[in-house]
C-alpha cells in the first residue's frame, strides 16, 4: 500500500530510479498505439497554445510526451521526481528542458503556466494529499490555463478510491467523479473526460480529466 506524505516521495523517486531504463524502453512509442489520448493531447495542445506562459509536463518520466507536445508547437519543459528519469529524458531529448522536482512543491512563481500536463502522475499521491497537490497545480496556472490530469479509474464509477498493485510501486484507482469534485474544489472546472477501457497490456481502465482555471481567479 502507498505511504502518507511526505515518505512515499522518497518511495516513489527510489522505485522509479530503479527501473528508469526499462521503463523508457517500454513507453518510448506508446502514443502511437493510442489515438484517443493523441487526440485529447492535440486539443489540450491547442487550448493553451495561445495563452502566455510555458506548459509543465509534471511527473514526466523519460520525457516521451515532453516530446511530443513540443512537437505540438507548444514551449514545454518537463519535471519529475527521479533522477535516474531526468537524465534519461535529457539524454534522449536534449534540445529540451528537464528538472528534477516534486508535484507537491513546485519551483514556479505563481500563475506562470499557460497548462500542466500530469499524466498518470498522480497516481501514487496518497487521496489524503491529492487535494494540496491539485491545489499547487491550480497555484501555477495562469488564469485561463488548463490541466490535463491522466489516472487509473476504478472498473464501477461509483466505486471507492482504492490501491491497487502497480508494477513500479503502489498505487490508486479513482472513479473519475470524485477527481472532478477535487478538482473543483481547488478551483479548477472541469472542461471534458474520457474514460476508455483497457488495451493490450493495460491493467484497468484509463481517465484524462481536462480542467481550467477560470479567469479573474
Amino acid at each position: 500500500m502507498a505511504e502518507s506524505a511526505p515518505g512515499y516521495l522518497a518511495t516513489v523517486a527510489a522505485a522509479y530510479d530503479g527501473v528508469a531504463e526499462v521503463y523508457s524502453e517500454l513507453f518510448a512509442g506508446v502514443l502511437d498505439h493510442q489515438p484517443l489520448e493523441r487526440a485529447l493531447l492535440s486539443v489540450f495542445a491547442d487550448l493553451v497554445r495561445p495563452l502566455p506562459g510555458p506548459v509543465a509536463d509534471l511527473g514526466c518520466g523519460p520525457g516521451h510526451v515532453t516530446a511530443h507536445l513540443r512537437g505540438l508547437g507548444l514551449d514545454v519543459f518537463g519535471v519529475d521526481l527521479s533522477p535516474e528519469m531526468v537524465a534519461l529524458a535529457r539524454s534522449t531529448h536534449p534540445g529540451l528542458r528537464f528538472e528534477v522536482g516534486t508535484m507537491t512543491a513546485l519551483n514556479l512563481p505563481d500563475r506562470t503556466l499557460s497548462g500542466a500536463l500530469c499524466r498518470y502522475s498522480f497516481i501514487h499521491t496518497p487521496p489524503a494529499d491529492l487535494p494540496d497537490a491539485l491545489a499547487e497545480v491550480h497555484r501555477v496556472l495562469a488564469p485561463g490555463g488548463h490541466l490535463l490530469l491522466g489516472f487509473l479509474a476504478t472498473d464501477e464509477p461509483d466505486a471507492e478510491v482504492h490501491t491497487y498493485d502497480h508494477r513500479v510501486t503502489g498505487a490508486y484507482r479513482w472513479p473519475p467523479g470524485q477527481l472532478t469534485e477535487l478538482a473543483a474544489q481547488a478551483g479548477l472546472v472541469e472542461v471534458a473526460q474520457l474514460v476508455r477501457t483497457p488495451t493490450d497490456g493495460e491493467r484497468g481502465r484509463q481517465a484524462q480529466l481536462l480542467a481550467r482555471r477560470p479567469l479573474g481567479t
